[in-house]
Parts: structure tokens; sequence; C-alpha cells
């Protein structure tokens, strides 16, 4: 999966949760994804790549930085809690999905807002 790819699965994702609302930083280059005003994801471009940064629960988090070559340490985030996520070989839709469902339902409280 490319990098933009990538981008826009997490954000038909992100953009159909209820409750999610995309803002807009000062800098243009940081998209912000926020359910009850947390955020729980990022996605912006890295020195020649977009990324998408993730919350995720620690233990999973380190688990998904060994097993996937293609997610790393949260740019910018602690990096117990949040990951980053990059296109490439080790990541497929599925797993973006999960991802992104997982991060947003953290940040929800556990449950979607609305459900």
């Amino acid at each position: 999966m490319d990098t933009l790819e990538l981008q826009g699965i997490a954000n038909d994702v992100a953009m159909n949760l209820p409750g999610a609302d995309l803002e807009h930083r000062l800098d243009p280059n940081w998209d912000v994804y926020k359910v009850r005003s947390k955020v729980f994801m990022l996605m912006t471009d890295l020195p020649g790549r977009p990324v998408v940064i993730l919350k995720a629960d620690p233990d999973k988090a380190s688990a998904l930085r060994e097993q996937y070559a293609d997610i790393s340490p949260g740019y910018h985030m602690n990096k117990k809690h949040w990951i980053t996520v990059a296109g490439g070989g080790t990541v497929d839709e599925k797993l973006v999905k999960q991802l992104v469902t997982d991060s947003y339902q953290l940040v929800a409280g556990g449950r979607p807002v609305g459900f």
C-alpha cells in the first residue's frame, strides 16, 4: 500500500466514525482528527513520506512496532502511547482500518460515540 492510499483509507474510516471531527492546525500540512475534543489521529508529511499517527494501547503498540516494519513510535507524540504508520509492504487496508478504529475507541472511552 502506498502512503497516499494509506492516508485516504485512514481518513475515510475516521470520518465515518460517530462524532469524529477534522481540524487543520496553523500548519496546513497537519490534519488533526478528534472525538470528544481529544485527538485520536493525525496525518502529516514527514520528509519524503506521508504518515498516519494513531493512539495505541502501550502493549499493543510495542508488539505492532516489532511485527511491522512500517510502524514506528509516534512522531512528536508520547512514544509509549502513539504509533506512526507509513505506507509499505507490511501494512494492509484491513490493518489500517483496525488501527484507526482502535485509536478512536481508546480516546472515546472504549465505545463509539453515539452507540
